[in-house]
C-alpha cells in the first residue's frame, strides 16, 4: 500500500483542526492585540459554543439535522458574544484591564463557566448529528507509461462535512479581515491598538470597544467549536487543548498580529495532524510546546513579528 494517498488523507483531515484552530486563535489574538489582555477563559468559550450548540440542536429535533446545525451555528457564538461581553462589563472592565489581575479574573472566569456547564448539562459527551455527511472518495494522481492516470486507492474518503467545515473557516476568517481592514469600526480598533489615549481624545469610546472585542474574540471561538462538534462531541472540559494550542499558536505568530496567527496556525496545526496521524497526539502536543520554550528563548515578540528598532 503506497504512503502517497495516505498522507492526502492526513492532511486533508489535518487541514480540519488546523482552520478550526485558526478561528479560535484570532479570537484570542484579536483580545490580546488590541485590550493587552490574556484571556485564560478562551477556551471556556469554545466550550460553551460547543455546549449550546448542543443544545440548540437537541431543542430542535423534530426539525432536520441541518435546520437544528443552521440554527446552532447563528445563536451559539451570539449568546457566547454576549456572555463575552457580560463578563468583561461585570468583570474585565472592574479590574482595569490590568494584565496581572486579568489573569486571574479570566481563571476565575474559567472555573465558573466549567461548573455552570456541568451543573447545567451534566458531565456526559454530547454528540451533534452533521447537517450532512456525505463520504467522498479521495482521488490520487499516479504516473503511469500511458501518462497522467486518476485513480480511488483502497476506498480512502473524506466525508463532506469535514470539507465544509475548511470551506466555511475561510470564508470567515477573510470576514475578520475585510472588517478589520476595510470598515469603520476596524479603523477604529486599529487606532486603539495603536494608542489608545490619543483614540481616546478623538472621542472613541474605549472601554464599549474593549467590550466589543472581547465580544468578537469569544463568538470567533464558539463559531469553532460549532464547526467542530459534529465531528468531535461537547462537554464540559473540551477547552483545554483549544486554549494550549490557541496561546502556542499566538505566540509563534506574534502576540497581536494577526497575519503571524494564521500562518502559525497552519504550521502548528498541520504539523500536529500529521503528527498525530503517524505517531501519537501526545508527542505532536509535546513537540508544539517544546517549539514554543525554543521561541521564547530566542525570539520572545514571536516568528513573524518584525524586530522594533
Amino acid at each position: 500500500m503506497e504512503l502517497g494517498p495516505h498522507i492526502l488523507l492526513a492532511l486533508l483531515e489535518s487541514a480540519v483542526s488546523t482552520a478550526v484552530l485558526a478561528l479560535t486563535a484570532i479570537g484570542l489574538a484579536l483580545v490580546f492585540g488590541i485590550m493587552r489582555v490574556v484571556n485564560v477563559a478562551h477556551g471556556e468559550f469554545f466550550m460553551l459554543g460547543a455546549v449550546l450548540a448542543w443544545w440548540i440542536t437537541d431543542q430542535l429535533t423534530a426539525f432536520s439535522p441541518a435546520v437544528g446545525f443552521a440554527v446552532a451555528l447563528v445563536l451559539s457564538p451570539l449568546l457566547v458574544g454576549a456572555i463575552a461581553y457580560a463578563s468583561d462589563r461585570i468583570v474585565i472592565n472592574r479590574v482595569d484591564y490590568d494584565p496581572e489581575r486579568t489573569i486571574v479574573a479570566t481563571v476565575g472566569l474559567l472555573y465558573i463557566f466549567q461548573q455552570i456547564s456541568l451543573m447545567t448539562f451534566g458531565p456526559d459527551a454530547r454528540p451533534v448529528e452533521p447537517p450532512f455527511n456525505t463520504r467522498l472518495a479521495i482521488p490520487w494522481l499516479e504516473i503511469t507509461e500511458q501518462g497522467w492516470a486518476v485513480y480511488w486507492p483502497w476506498g480512502l474518503s473524506i466525508t463532506s462535512y469535514k470539507l465544509a467545515v475548511i470551506a466555511i473557516s475561510i470564508v470567515l476568517l477573510i470576514g475578520v479581515w475585510l472588517v478589520l481592514s476595510k470598515t469603520r469600526y476596524g479603523l477604529i480598533m486599529r487606532a486603539t491598538q495603536q494608542d489608545k489615549d490619543i483614540a481616546q481624545a478623538f472621542g472613541i469610546r474605549i472601554e464599549r470597544v474593549y467590550g466589543l472585542v472581547f465580544a468578537a474574540g469569544g463568538a470567533l471561538a464558539a463559531m469553532g467549536a460549532v464547526l467542530i462538534v459534529p465531528i468531535q462531541q461537547a462537554h464540559y472540559l473540551m477547552g483545554g487543548d483549544p486554549l494550549l494550542l490557541s496561546f502556542i499558536v499566538v505566540i509563534l505568530g506574534g502576540l497581536g498580529s494577526l497575519s503571524g496567527t494564521l500562518v502559525a496556525a497552519a504550521i502548528i496545526g498541520l504539523s500536529n495532524g500529521m503528527i498525530a496521524v503517524f505517531f501519537s497526539p501526545t508527542l505532536a502536543k509535546i513537540l508544539a510546546t517544546l517549539l514554543v520554550a525554543l521561541v521564547l528563548i530566542w525570539r520572545p515578540a514571536g516568528l513573524f513579528t518584525r524586530s522594533s528598532r
